[in-house]
């Protein structure tokens, strides 16, 4: 849970500022001298304004540009200087713009409106540190993937924040920017735990996650935030629990128009009936979002629906329809011109192929009589898929007539057999190749 406001600022104020040359820690100007006298016998020595004291000018410090700029600027300027002389740029950024619109809010208000009672922001420098600290700390933590550190920096950002007014150039709130860089923080910091395997944290981060979404008036990161949560849920082994973030990713991507967000949110949704068994609901899930995908051209979301299509067909040993799928993943990929696609689809749609010719196969060898034998001899001699190729039919089929005329005419199956390997050309001679 978050800390409250008032322990966060407890927390704030003992946190150590970021070591500055700042307006109340000036640097000298003037090297350190041992005290002369300037009276002698009682009388006050009146210097001559004309005579040059050349001794007095060599204890004057020369100072850098830093520490003249000090001088010059003032301490919000030195701040941001400050931040982007150390690489900050997106703090600087996010500071900059919260002064800029705290002025702005400020000058609209008016004389005598509660907000202009207050001093602006830039005058406030105990608050201008305190910004400074979190935001730099955040992003040094980010850059170095220090999540964990990253999300407690943003998390106080994030506090500073709530219920305030402040807002960037284009009107968004700072908080509503907060609720996204911790929803970027916990998103990221799931993902480390879903390679770890640690389900139920990143459950837990991921629900985190989405509260931020919500909380920051985004609807369409409050999908993204739904679907990972799905994802999580179905690897954890809970797919019924993942289909209600599923659906709430599937309205939203259809509020949207996002076609390539409800392609994604159809294929998780399959993916979770699937392992719960209904097959049916999910083939139906996955040839519905075919429909949009081709509508929408969709290449890409395309063939790899027909590849999911076609691996849940291929594992229920319906071979044909694997095979229907394949082929079209397999054509779409190449009209899309994406190399891994296409290599993919190849080496399915050759195992569907294989796994089709071979149900044949076994079922000819199983059956064991004369005609399946012709079958079986005539595939070994040309090596083509002549189960399910169906140039293949009129030659089988030649095959069963002339052993069914040789047995009505009382010719043996010896004979039979020495007639069809005499006739080499009977099967059309069509090799396999894979796509």
């Amino acid at each position: 849970m978050w800390m409250s406001y008032h322990s966060l600022q407890k927390k704030m104020s003992i946190l150590p500022a970021m070591p500055r040359q700042g307006h109340l820690g000036l640097p000298n100007l003037v090297l350190p001298k041992s005290p002369r006298k300037i009276q002698q016998n009682g009388i006050h020595l009146i210097r001559d304004r004309d005579v040059k004291d050349h001794p007095r000018h060599k204890n004057i410090k020369e100072l850098s540009k830093e520490e003249t700029a000090i001088y010059q600027n003032s301490f919000k300027h030195s701040i941001c200087i400050e931040m982007l002389r150390q690489g900050y740029h997106k703090s600087f950024s996010e500071l900059f713009t919260l002064i800029h619109k705290w002025n702005a809010l400020r000058d609209a208000g008016g004389p005598g409106s509660a907000i202009w009672q207050q001093k602006p922001l830039e005058e406030q420098h105990e608050k201008l540190d305190q910004l400074q600290h979190f935001l730099t700390r955040a992003e040094a933590a980010q850059r170095s993937g220090q999540l964990e550190k990253a999300a407690e920096h943003y998390e106080a950002f994030y506090h500073l924040t709530v219920g305030r007014i402040w807002k960037d150039e284009t009107g968004r709130t700072h908080n509503s920017l907060a609720c996204e860089n911790l929803w970027r923080i916990y998103t990221l910091l799931s993902d480390k735990m879903q390679e770890n395997k640690e389900w139920q944290q990143a459950i837990k981060t991921l629900i985190k996650a989405l509260d931020m979404a919500k909380e920051a008036c985004d609807k369409k990161m409050e999908g993204e935030a739904a679907y990972r949560l799905g994802l999580a849920h179905i690897s954890s082994g809970n797919p019924q629990i993942a289909m209600k973030s599923l659906t709430t990713y599937m309205e939203i991507s259809k509020e949207f128009g996002d076609n390539v967000g409800l392609g994604k949110a159809y294929e998780a949704m399959a993916k979770a009936l699937e392992s719960q068994g209904k097959i049916v609901e999910s083939i139906e899930y996955l040839e519905n979002f075919i429909e949009v995908a081709k509508t929408s051209n969709l290449s890409q979301s395309l063939a790899e629906t027909c590849i999911c299509l076609g691996d849940i067909f291929n594992a229920r040993g319906n071979y044909e329809k694997a095979c229907q799928y394949f082929s079209q993943a397999y054509v779409t990929a190449v009209n899309f011109g994406e190399i891994p696609l296409i290599e993919e689809a190849q080496v399915h749609f050759g195992i569907a192929k294989a796994h089709r010719m071979m149900l044949a196969v076994s079922r000819h060898t199983e059956a064991a009589d004369y005609v399946s034998m012709e079958y079986l001899l005539a595939w070994k001699k040309n090596r083509s898929d002549m189960f399910s190729d169906p140039a293949n039919v009129a030659s089988l089929a030649s095959i069963e007539a002339n052993s069914s005329k040789s047995f009505g005419n009382g010719e043996n199956a010896e004979t039979t057999l020495k007639n069809s390997n005499d006739n080499e050309q009977m099967v059309p001679e069509e090799q396999f190749v894979t796509p």
